[in-house]
């Protein structure tokens, strides 16, 4: 859901305002941030709030400025481009900088009750350590992703950020845990694939939720997503734009594309399309005269 009108009280504050544009998404448990610097001149930032604030940091640099979170000694690093930071719920974060180019950069406000954050993994009674301008690739991942969603270019899928949003709260409680990527052994047993694969079939044009398909697995939905990637080789939402895709192939030998995008669950031919190459190369006007 966008929201063109900002809460300083919710949001990262950043003075002067005029020197930015920034563009709010939110969904069940968070909500996106996205900040382009439009002028070329100083500013500071602060925020605290009971919320966890995620920082991801794709583009900055300075010739002079300094950086701070709550319990952490001050940064003066001057290339902070592709760095993360976390700052807890509770904690003042604060930084000022004479910038050498324009920064963009990605706010992600973290609920710790959401209810889409497993119970069982005890998010909200996680004592999380403040991290400033540390590296993560599947964290940086993540925000990317929801950045994508956040402005619009992404999957276009409806619940595609809020699985990335389970995700992201339990790769959270991975790096505060200190734990590695390591790969756990074993995936969804024979009956929970054929039950997960089957509703999939049954519902291509449909929204389906991550936690829909968790629950028909007896999963919770963290654990459902790592146990459906490891049988499956990609994530759930992946596996339902693969399948849509393929459906849509076979139904374009015998219907006009406008057909196709409304049978296999998108409301518009361009959105369709749009999903259709980026996942074949082709468009689906293309697909049929080349490959059919």
């Amino acid at each position: 859901m966008l929201d063109s009108q900002v809460n300083e009280e919710q949001c990262v504050r950043i003075a002067p305002a005029e020197t930015i544009n920034r563009q709010l998404s939110e969904w069940q448990g968070l909500r996106a941030d996205v900040v382009s610097a439009v002028k070329h001149q100083p500013f500071e930032c602060s925020f605290r709030s009971q919320q966890h604030l995620l920082v991801a940091t794709e583009y900055s640099e300075r010739d002079d400025g300094e950086t701070s979170v709550e319990g952490l000694p001050k940064s003066t690093l001057r290339n902070l481009s592709g760095r993360l930071t976390f700052v807890p719920a509770g904690h003042h974060y604060y930084g000022w900088q004479h910038p050498r180019v324009l920064t963009r950069v990605s706010y992600f406000y973290i609920d710790p009750h959401a209810p889409l954050l497993d119970a069982d993994s005890r998010f909200s009674e996680t004592d999380f350590r403040p991290r400033l301008f540390f590296s993560d690739p599947e964290l940086w991942r993540l925000t990317a992703r929801l950045k994508q969603e956040a402005t619009g270019s992404g999957s276009q899928l409806p619940h595609y950020a809020e699985a990335l949003t389970v995700l992201l709260g339990h790769e959270l409680l991975r790096l505060n845990n200190g734990a590695t990527h390591a790969i756990t052994r074993g995936g969804l047993s024979g009956w929970q694939q054929k039950r997960v694969a089957d509703f999939i079939e049954e519902h291509l044009a449909d929204e389906i939720r991550l936690a829909q398909l968790a629950e028909l697995a007896s999963l919770s939905p963290y654990h459902f997503a790592r146990a459906f990637k490891q049988s499956f080789g990609m994530p759930p939402h992946r596996y339902h734009v693969a399948r849509r895709i393929e459906r849509a192939k076979t139904l374009l030998a015998s219907s006009t594309v406008t057909q196709v995008a409304l049978a296999v669950g998108f409301a518009e031919t361009s959105s369709f399309s749009a999903v259709f190459r980026k996942v074949t190369g082709f468009t689906p006007s293309e697909f049929r005269r080349v490959v059919m």
